[in-house]
């Protein structure tokens, strides 16, 4: 090998560099970034004027944070280092969850919308966990 290839062995944690495999290949990443369109999309533009700097703000923060912390817990070499941000992720998606509880329960949302959406975090959350469960075992193995 040469120090290219021995570079990217090591930074893909001993698996042959894939130039099309990152974080973006994930389910967990992606659904997780379906959530955070749909709060974008459907969600913020439903809240009123004076909750913009309020929990339209609060719900901006935790969307980005989903995707953001799988994203970086990718980039981390050790399991540990990778664990601890897609655990952030999944508190995320739990703050999320309490969001669109507070949209619904304040009558910014329908019900219809409220389903869709927290459908849409237990499959990210199920997906997140079971990601963070199978690196638990690879760190275990190692």
């Amino acid at each position: 090998m040469d120090d290219y290839e021995v570079h990217n062995w090591v930074e893909e944690g001993g698996e042959k560099y894939n130039p099309n495999k990152d974080f973006q290949s994930l389910n967990a990443w992606q659904r997780s970034r379906d959530v955070k369109l749909f709060f974008y999309k459907k969600i913020i533009p439903e809240l009123p004027i004076d909750e913009k700097f309020g929990l339209s703000a609060q719900i901006k923060r935790a969307a980005i944070s989903i995707t953001a912390n799988i994203a970086e817990g990718y980039g981390r070499f050790h399991f540990q280092e990778g664990i601890q941000f897609y655990r952030i992720s999944r508190g995320s998606l739990y703050e999320l969850k309490d969001h669109l509880m507070s949209c619904y329960d304040l009558k910014f949302t329908d019900k219809k919308l409220y389903q869709e959406g927290l459908d849409m975090i237990e499959e990210a959350k199920r997906l997140t966990s079971g990601f963070i469960n199978y690196q638990i075992r690879q760190k275990n193995n190692v």
